[in-house]
């Protein structure tokens, strides 16, 4: 299977095999076509084959590849742009004028930043709190490695959450985190698991926002993330290969 329309049809057929497993319905998980480091022409192509999720890492190709995309497709044709990657403070403009869908949030610094922007071009932009569940140094997000018991960790998020409630232009709408690479099944599926209780916690502690989006998953491991509730599946090199250096 080398194009990107087969590709992405075994794909789709693993959500669905996974979701089936897990006594869940496929359409109740939404596929982000990672497509950093390619090119407008791949989007594109990945356009023609059905999807219209794209997951950007770098604030910089997404504010390139947008307008790009959305002159060859009529403004876009239906397309949700995702900020995936970890956001730094200077980038954050734009973010707030390119994203339709951010993950990764983990300081309330960066939620500042964002909401001063959404406030001067009148968006809003749904969020999601990235966090740190595995303990990873490498990791980026909100500290949650010892969340169940830690009542410190409990505290600095639900202060982190009230603040960023309280900024104009940003709509929390759950969590994102990723799991370890190389790691046991079981280990990784821990990980999706008590991020998946994190957010039945929050909505319990804060039933103010909505937790129900779990971003969880990428190529090596989203038939497990699905099996602990994923609704959002970060994917790229399962349906176009090797990245592009």
């Amino acid at each position: 299977m080398n194009t990107i329309p087969e590709r992405y049809a075994l794909v789709r057929e693993r959500i669905a095999a996974a979701a089936q497993t897990a006594g869940r319905q496929p359409d109740e998980i939404t596929l982000v076509a990672v497509t950093k480091s390619w090119p407008a022409a791949t989007v594109l192509a990945a356009y023609e084959a059905g999807m219209r999720h794209f997951g950007e890492n770098r604030a910089e190709e997404l504010a390139e590849k947008r307008p790009v995309v959305a002159a060859a497709l009529e403004n876009g044709l239906g397309i949700i742009w995702h900020q995936i990657g970890h956001l730094q403070s200077r980038k954050t403009t734009a973010v707030a004028d390119q994203a339709d869908f951010f993950h990764a949030l983990d300081r309330v610094k960066i939620a500042a930043r964002l909401s001063s922007r959404l406030e001067e071009n009148g968006r809003q932009l749904p969020i999601l709190l990235e966090v740190n569940v595995s303990g990873e140094a490498t990791k980026a997000g909100f500290n949650c490695t010892r969340w169940e018991e830690d009542g410190r960790q409990q505290d600095e998020l639900l202060a982190a959450v009230t603040q960023i409630m309280a900024l104009p232009g940003l709509e929390i709408r759950g969590l994102m985190t990723m799991a370890p690479w190389d790691a046991p099944p079981e280990e990784i599926r821990s990980v999706f698991r008590r991020t998946r209780l994190l957010a039945d916690w929050l909505a319990t502690a804060v039933p103010q926002a909505n937790w129900h989006t779990l971003s969880m998953g990428m190529t090596d491991d989203f038939e497990l993330a699905i099996a602990e509730g994923a609704t959002h599946v970060r994917i790229g090199r399962a349906i176009f290969g090797e990245r592009q250096s």
